[in-house]
């Protein structure tokens, strides 16, 4: 991770949320210094290394503007853990609903998954070795060596050794090539004994449940079954089985721990659903819940140590993204001790009607390319034109402004009203190597009923 950031200086990183994410260059200006300055604290003198701890970030901007996926994007480059959770989930401590501390139990559970995954792809040559001599003992067990007869016997045994070898390496080759992937073999199967409990009477919180079921589950036996399966298949749950002994997960929770500490990122969406209102009222209702989910977040954002099935993880260099849409509350209507921090504010903008043309035609997932993919799966191409592509991106943004202004996500609504008779008659009506064209006079053919028709507005999602 360490070395990844090294290569990559905030204009880098901004150039590399440019292609998934359009404008926003305040917000990506913000989170590649807050990426960057996780290289330079983990570089700096080791006595100021546990001082310098993350800016975090206060995003304000309505739905659909980009806000989580900026987070989601900056930790894929990172190649970072990263969670996103609502902060209107969790509430106070003895009201019914989820403890703030599972978000950083949820965090470990990523890391500790990438980490796995990563040792995996390590270890695989040597996986594949094991599997193809065990698929091998299955189909042609191996001739035991002479041990100390002597004459015509010691000749045979040697002989029919060397015939043994030579098949096996044929059969190899087959294995390999997949010739023999459809012919099936009786293979054993490690299954888990870990039980679903459930406890009466009283709460039990996520971490105490985890620990009882592990603990229950590591006392009972594993037990083998015996399942008859082609070849391919067995290849693939070998594969498993042999590259979970090869990895020391003792090394995994260590290494997952570390990384989660110093690379791991937590995006809190809704932290505007939490903020109460100072009327002056005094308080009552749901404000009492409110106020107390912001004072279990403090600790976890100010740093403290959480408990989790892997070990301790401290969450003091753990970077935190709130966002929100601010619609009726206020950032200062947060408690002042959160507000503190999160030092870093940014206002996200909202999209333009050039915006949502470029969304439709400039970065790597956009939707259209999506459409030409799945079409592709057809054998049928499909083209946008430029003006079809403006008009789809006008009337979004005019739907946007009489209905519900829901950013973006407006655009799958728009597109998808427009495709679906495409969709639906491929490949009955539609065949293969046909070449649809979507035009600005078919656009305004298939949509501009959604727009006159004010009545339908409540349909619209």
């Amino acid at each position: 991770m360490t070395q990844s950031l090294k290569d990559l200086t905030p204009r880098q990183i901004v150039a590399e949320l440019d292609q998934y994410i359009i404008g926003q260059h305040d917000a990506k200006r913000n989170v590649a210094i807050a990426l960057r300055n996780r290289w330079r604290r983990m570089n700096s003198v080791a006595d100021m290394q546990r001082e310098i701890t993350p800016n975090n970030i206060l995003m304000i901007g309505a739905t659909g503007v980009g806000k989580t996926e900026i987070a989601r994007r900056l930790a894929k480059i990172a190649d970072a853990p990263f969670i996103k959770v609502e902060a209107s989930k969790f509430t106070e401590v003895g009201y019914v609903g989820r403890d703030v501390e599972s978000m950083v139990r949820d965090l470990v559970e990523q890391s500790v998954n990438m980490v796995r995954a990563a040792k995996k792809e390590a270890v695989q040559a040597k996986a594949h070795q094991l599997v193809e001599d065990a698929i091998l003992d299955i189909l042609i067990p191996p001739v035991k060596p002479a041990n100390g007869q002597m004459g015509f016997e010691n000749e045979n045994k040697d002989s029919d050794a060397e015939l043994n070898e030579r098949t096996r390496e044929r059969f190899r080759e087959k294995i390999r090539s997949g010739e023999m992937d459809d012919r099936k073999i009786d293979i054993d199967v490690q299954q888990s004994q870990t039980p679903n409990i459930g406890i009466m009477g009283g709460s039990v919180d996520d971490l105490s449940m985890m620990n009882i079921q592990e603990m229950i589950g590591g006392m009972m036996p594993k037990r083998g079954k015996k399942r008859k399966v082609t070849i391919a298949e067995a290849r693939k749950i070998l594969l498993e089985e042999e590259a979970a002994k090869l990895i020391d997960m003792d090394e995994v929770k260590e290494e997952a721990i570390r990384k989660a500490e110093d690379a791991g990122i937590i995006f809190i969406d809704e932290i505007d659903k939490v903020a109460s209102a100072r009327s002056g009222n005094g308080g009552g209702g749901p404000d009492v819940s409110r106020e107390g989910v912001q004072r279990d977040l403090l600790p976890i954002v100010e740093g403290s140590a959480v408990n989790t099935k892997y070990g301790v993880i401290h969450t003091d260099h753990i970077l935190f993204i709130a966002a929100g849409a601010f619609h009726i509350a206020k950032p200062s209507d947060l408690i002042p001790e959160l507000q503190g921090r999160f030092p870093i504010r940014v206002e996200l903008q909202s999209l333009s009607e050039d915006d949502f043309y470029q969304i439709l035609k400039e970065p790597k997932n956009a939707l259209t390319k999506q459409y030409e993919a799945m079409l592709q799966a057809e054998d049928v191409d499909l083209t946008f034109q430029d003006d079809a592509l403006r008009e789809l991106a006008r009337i979004a943004f005019e739907v946007n402004g009489d209905v519900e202004n829901i950013g973006a996500r407006r655009l799958q609504t728009v597109l998808s009203h427009l495709m679906n008779d495409f969709m639906f008659d491929i490949p009955d009506v539609i065949g293969a190597n046909a070449h649809v064209v979507i035009t600005k006079e078919l656009v305004n053919e298939k949509l501009n009923g959604l727009v006159k028709n004010r009545d339908l507005s409540q349909f619209i999602l």
